[in-house]
């Protein structure tokens, strides 16, 4: 499986993004996703996390009720709708899968990496 990430961009705070991974091979629909960021000089953090069919999403406390996770499994891809999006959240994004049974939010725990997607959100 390889993992392509995109819809990055620059927005104004307060502003919208959605950010899209799509999924190469026929496994995507077993697999547990995961968004995560990385900003500069900083360690790559947890974003929000899915299982496979799409049944349990799970969040950073930075952005409960700000994002939403989602996937299409017959596009073989996940989704981060990203609402009022604060300066703070300026990072490169990367989306993520996982072969365990259960979600894990450590990156350590995530097998397959996309590359990554620079969202700025500009004061």
């Amino acid at each position: 499986v390889q993992l392509q990430a995109s819809g990055g961009g620059l927005v104004q705070a307060g502003g919208s993004l959605r950010l899209s991974c799509v999924a190469s091979g026929r496994t995507f629909s077993r697999l547990g996703m995961g968004w995560f960021r990385q900003a500069p000089g900083k360690e790559r953090e947890f974003v929000a996390g899915i299982n496979w069919s799409g049944s349990s999403a799970f969040y950073a406390d930075s952005v409960k009720g700000r994002f939403t996770i989602s996937r299409d499994n017959a596009k073989n891809t996940v989704y981060l709708q990203m609402n009022k999006l604060k300066p703070e959240d300026t990072a490169v994004y990367y989306c993520a899968a996982t072969l365990r049974a259960t979600m894990p939010t450590p990156p350590s725990g995530y097998d397959i990496w996309g590359q990554g997607t620079q969202v700025t959100v500009s004061s």
